[in-house]
């Protein structure tokens, strides 16, 4: 698990190199992990993995997001 504190730090050692740095919430999901309880698919758990994965050059660094988008922690 990243903590709010190690997610942050590394992200401005990163700020200029091109590289981002954020934390995602894939919310519960339905694998080995949970017993398959999770309301969720594994792909809608990817999702929001996905879409940091892809984010252009000029995204958001430093956060902790889900579906919704930004989680404040």
């Amino acid at each position: 698990m990243v903590t709010a504190g190690r997610r942050s730090r590394s992200a401005r050692r990163a700020r200029g190199s091109g590289v981002l740095i954020n934390a995602a919430c894939p919310g519960l999901v339905a694998t080995d992990f949970t017993g398959f309880q999770g309301p969720r698919t594994p792909e809608q758990g990817a999702a929001t993995a996905i879409r940091l994965a892809t984010l252009p050059d000029d995204g958001p660094s430093g956060g902790f997001f889900e579906d919704e988008g930004v989680i404040p922690w």
